[in-house]
């Protein structure tokens, strides 16, 4: 059975020209192999986190980067001796290696492709005491202070200002609250599917 361990949540907010952002990092342990996924790009609070756990970054065996943006992705530095996944290649130094895009090798962890927010956007299932876990990178995710109405329809329709494909990203939505006992979404808080309402103000 895995462990997820949820190291920093994600935020977002809006700041003067832009965001500041960086999502939820969360680390798998899995036969053996820590998997640190969306490393994000707060060096600092990373760093911190990973000594609240007695870990340093050489301890890292896999990092899997859900998508490219880079609020997700700037931190790998930290992390030379790991190799880096995304949804069907491992970077290890200046190799590429393709996989079948269905586990990550040599683990349980199940890589579901995910796309809409992204072209390239990868979410993991992970088998936990709690239940099937679902890391959904920016397959979810909302701004600090507005979380959205905890029913199915409205978070299948929730706004998403930086999506490539608004029908790949229902699509995908769909397909992790089907799979998942619960969720964790690239910048907000966890959820439980199994709770969820069909419909703002109805029942499960």
């Amino acid at each position: 059975m895995s462990e997820i361990k949820i190291l920093i949540q994600g935020y977002a907010r809006p700041a003067k020209g832009g965001y500041i952002a960086s999502p939820t990092t969360t680390l798998i342990k899995d036969s053996g192999k820590l998997i640190l996924v969306d490393p994000g790009a707060n060096d600092k609070l990373l760093l911190r986190a990973l000594a609240k756990e007695k870990l340093k970054p050489g301890n890292i065996d896999i990092i899997f980067l859900t998508h490219y943006h880079p609020d997700h992705i700037l931190n790998i530095r930290l992390f030379p001796q790991a190799d880096i996944y995304d949804g069907n290649t491992i970077y290890r130094g200046d190799r590429e290696i393709f996989y079948d895009g269905k586990t990550i090798p040599g683990t349980t962890v199940k890589v579901v492709p995910t796309p809409g927010h992204a072209h390239e956007h990868a979410s993991l299932l992970v088998e936990t005491k709690e239940g099937k876990g679902a890391i959904a990178g920016d397959v979810f995710w909302w701004e600090d202070g507005q979380e959205p109405p905890m029913d199915k329809q409205s978070l299948l329709r929730l706004t998403d200002e930086f999506v490539k494909d608004k029908v790949a990203l229902r699509k995908s939505r769909q397909k992790l609250l089907q799979s998942a006992d619960y969720i964790i979404p690239g910048h907000g808080k966890k959820f439980k599917v199994t709770r969820l309402p069909a419909r703002r103000g109805g029942k499960k």
